[in-house]
């Protein structure tokens, strides 16, 4: 039996995937950028099996940034009026957790970051890559 080719679709092409990204998820990617967290990543996790839909990872060079990243976080997601449900790993500041249910913030020191290894703990995850202006859908 022959294979049989579709014909060509008139539909447009989808934007990139990032395009699909949740609000409140952006808005935390631009506070995280607007503290200069470095290695900013975002993991879909949506068809990994995960507790969750998204994990956004960054890194601060130092415990103070780490809190201010962290803050700025918390604090541009309550004006969506988003509160994390959890927040672990604030006070040693090696690596804040913030759980907002569809996605989850973690905000590393380097050394953290390097030793906990998400991005490869997580393999099944789909990296999304962010542009730099973040456009929230």
């Amino acid at each position: 039996m022959a294979k049989t080719e579709r014909p060509p679709t008139s539909r447009k092409p989808r934007g990139p995937k990032s395009a699909r990204i949740p609000r409140a998820l952006w808005t935390a990617v631009e506070a995280a950028r607007s503290k200069k967290a470095t290695e900013v990543a975002l993991l879909d996790l949506s068809k990994a099996g995960a507790f969750t839909d998204y994990f956004l990872v960054c890194t601060g060079a130092n415990p103070r940034q780490v809190h201010a990243i962290a803050d700025a976080i918390e604090q541009a997601l309550k004006e969506l009026k988003l509160r994390p449900s959890h927040v672990e790993g604030y006070r040693r500041a090696e690596w804040v957790l913030l759980d907002y249910f569809d996605f989850i913030v973690h905000v590393f020191s380097p050394a953290a970051r390097s030793f906990y290894s998400l991005e490869r703990l997580w393999g099944s995850a789909v990296p999304i890559e962010l542009p730099e202006e973040a456009v929230p859908t």
